[in-house]
């Protein structure tokens, strides 16, 4: 900030007056002052770290106006903790918001706040020290020490506290109790409460008692968390499997959401949404990394975790679309069933020994005929591979499932189902760049990213329809896989005539 030069001649004739020692004891007392209003330096007008280059951070504020629960995925470094969780409890335990504040207010009477992280001792050196500041420090964290009227220490844990009294612009107080998820959920039985902030990723039983604290006073809960530990259920109640809705297919892109519903909003904060992380900070980063979690640690996508059955990370086998070359082969694979239906298309470039699926059907509760008709749309003359299961006799009438489908048009053949043989052969190519996906396949990336074993190595048999027919293509539709006839319709770019001279 520049000043006028009338007031820096000023400084200078002042501070000529002043010993050594003086000039020392009043740069201490500002350096104090300035280190006790730490939350004034955040999100300012102008400069490298103005508040416009945090387009999520903003928007996870405005956010809290109309959701009452929020979950911010987020990378590491990206300021989900102090940035985010920790700037907007600041801002609500003293009642006192920045004039281009978005976001929801308390302002006639302070909100009974709790906060919580892991361990006591994650919330010590974490939560406490962001809010607080050092032990023995205290006012130089996001709350200033004039804002602090009191503060009662833990049993336990050295240097913690467990609860603390910050002035509120209603004249009266906020009262923030420090909590952690090992004291298991009966520690957040109790009282209602206002707003809850829960850092990092919680047990589902305490986050259901957070969510019954905050029934009745239309308070809101805050979770911010980098998913390393993959698709569990919280992480998944942000990001709501795809369905079908009258009748038609729609894809679901996880990476895109933020409404999830009425009351609840998700926001994600990658690397590439922050400005004050270099190039070099990032590259030194991944590099020390598992392959695995770079996803999670750099763009805030759930982590396949080690219990992944494909552990390659998107990134490495997502591709824009394109349009097919007609002189490649392609076919299909089905996995049928009542609930849902599923077929999946593979085009196979020869020249490189690469598949690339690019087109889906995902549909449930319809019968054979119109799952049929659907995928026909797609290309009457491809061939398809199916569910081997498909052979048993459905309970309704007695048919086989595979000749329904043939009578309905489709040229089908029944797939190999060696299933480890089959999930080896998938993840070989995938990890050699062999088997790629196009990005707007949303069904198939949901899936995807849920595919796993449990504890016991069995494989979940939960939302794997197109993995399912995805290790049915590789394994055996390679062999039924075509190239288009030259009068057929367009396989996913417009017809053109083959060269005369190439062939294609």
């Amino acid at each position: 900030m520049s000043v006028s030069p009338e007031i820096a001649a000023q400084a200078d004739r002042i501070l000529a007056g002043l010993s050594p020692e003086q000039i020392a004891a009043l740069r201490e007392e500002i350096a104090g002052h300035i280190s006790r209003t730490k939350i004034l330096d955040y999100y300012p007008d102008t400069g490298t770290l103005r508040r416009e280059l945090y387009p999520q951070h903003m928007r996870f504020f405005q956010l809290g106006r109309t959701h009452r629960f929020r979950g911010v995925l987020a990378a590491n470094r990206v300021g989900k903790t102090e940035g985010m969780g920790g700037y907007e409890v600041a801002c609500h335990a003293m009642g006192v918001y920045p004039n281009w504040w978005p976001g929801r207010v308390f302002l006639d009477k302070p909100p009974a706040i709790w906060v919580a992280g892991k361990t006591r001792e994650n919330t010590r050196d974490i939560l406490q020290r962001k809010l607080l500041g050092d032990w023995g420090r205290f006012g130089t964290g996001l709350i200033p020490y004039d804002a602090i009227d009191d503060w009662r220490p833990a049993q336990g844990v050295a240097e913690s506290v467990s609860v603390v009294w910050v002035k509120h612009s209603s004249g009266h107080r906020t009262r923030i109790a420090f909590k952690s998820f090992d004291q298991t959920w009966r520690a957040f039985e109790g009282t209602e409460q206002d707003i809850i902030w829960l850092d990092e990723e919680s047990e589902e039983l305490i986050r259901a008692e957070c969510v019954k604290r905050l029934m009745t006073t239309n308070g809101m809960l805050i979770e911010t968390f980098t998913p390393l530990q993959g698709l569990t259920p919280i992480v998944m109640g942000y990001m709501p499997t795809p369905e079908v809705d009258a009748g038609e297919e729609q894809g679901f892109n996880a990476e895109a959401v933020e409404t999830v519903s009425a009351d609840k909003a998700l926001v994600r904060v990658g690397w590439d949404d922050v400005p004050h992380l270099t190039e070099e900070q990032k590259r030194s980063t991944l590099a020390e990394t598992p392959p695995y979690l770079h996803d999670a640690v750099s763009k805030g996508i759930p982590s396949l975790g080690a219990g992944a059955i494909y552990p390659v990370p998107e990134s490495e086998i997502k591709v824009a679309p394109f349009a097919i070359p007609r002189h490649w082969p392609v076919v299909y694979a089905l996995d049928v069933g009542w609930n849902r239906t599923a077929a999946i298309w593979g085009a196979w470039d020869r020249a490189t020994a690469t598949v690339y699926l690019y087109a889906e059907h995902y549909r449930g509760q319809a019968e054979p005929a119109i799952h049929a008709t659907a995928i026909r749309a797609k290309g009457d003359w491809i061939h398809g591979v199916i569910d081997p299961a498909a052979r048993g006799r459905t309970q309704k009438d007695g048919e086989k499932l595979i000749d329904t489908y043939r009578e309905n048009g489709l040229v089908l053949t029944p797939a190999q189902n060696a299933v480890e043989t089959g999930l080896v052969e998938v993840w070989q190519r995938l990890s050699t760049g062999r088997l790629k996906v196009f990005s707007s396949l949303g069904n198939f990336w949901t899936e995807y990213r849920m595919y796993r074993r449990d504890e016991k190595g069995r494989i979940v048999k939960a939302h794997d329809h197109l993995m399912d027919a995805t290790r049915y293509l590789i394994m055996s539709g390679l062999k039924k896989a075509m190239v288009q006839p030259v009068d057929t319709g367009p396989v996913g770019q417009p017809w053109q005539p083959l060269d005369s001279v190439v062939g294609y």
